[in-house]
């Protein structure tokens, strides 16, 4: 059976409620538990947690899925204050021993980011923005025909560090400025099927 490890990074804070989100999260989960009959848990970040009990649920699952807004180019500050805190107390316990180096090689400079302990895991990043696609992908639009993922390349250098393997994610873009009922299952479509592509690595 797979276990599926899913974190709620949809933050409340200001004009957002978190909502979309929380609807990611519900349709992963039944996707995971109805299509691969998989164990799944879920963190969500606007709730009390303990940073050592998230350490476990890393160290459980087979694939950790993170489903984040965007805000300002990054992640919202209390998902990314999740893993400054959860990732730390992961330091030898199961995230990561150390940064990779030795000083008792011949190169104690090389090897930087090869000291993670969740090798044979894997995790797929989801992103929510307002942002629309031809942002990304115009000539002389914003993002200067940069992908969502090299935008986010910190996040994903992140998991590399402990030793995750990328799983192809899916960004949903015009959150904000062209939401609608239409719009939400059309990407609820297009979502499952690109999560019926990646089960089949798993």
């Amino acid at each position: 059976m797979k276990k599926i490890f899913i974190i709620n990074g949809g933050q409340h804070f200001a004009h957002s409620g978190g909502t979309f989100n929380a609807t990611l999260t519900n349709w992963t989960a039944e996707f995971f538990k109805n299509e691969l009959s998989a164990e799944v848990k879920i963190t969500n970040i606007n709730e009390p947690y303990i940073p050592e009990e998230e350490v476990k649920n890393f160290v459980w699952a087979d694939l950790i899925i993170y489903h984040t807004p965007v805000w300002w180019f990054h992640l919202p500050y209390k998902l990314k204050e999740y893993i400054d805190l959860v990732f730390t107390a992961g330091h030898k316990a199961g995230i990561y021993v150390s940064d990779g180096r030795s000083r008792h090689n011949d190169s104690p400079k090389l090897h930087y980011g090869t000291g993670g302990s969740l090798h044979g895991r894997k995790y797929m990043l989801t992103t929510s923005w307002n942002a629309p696609i031809e942002a990304f992908t115009v000539p002389g639009e914003f993002f200067d025909e940069h992908s969502v993922d090299n935008v986010m390349m910190g996040v994903h250098k992140m998991n590399q560090f402990t030793g995750l393997s990328k799983v192809e994610g899916f960004n949903f873009h015009e959150m904000e400025k062209d939401v609608t009922p239409e719009k939400i299952e059309q990407d609820k479509k297009e979502y499952i099927e690109h999560l019926n592509i990646i089960s089949k690595s798993l």
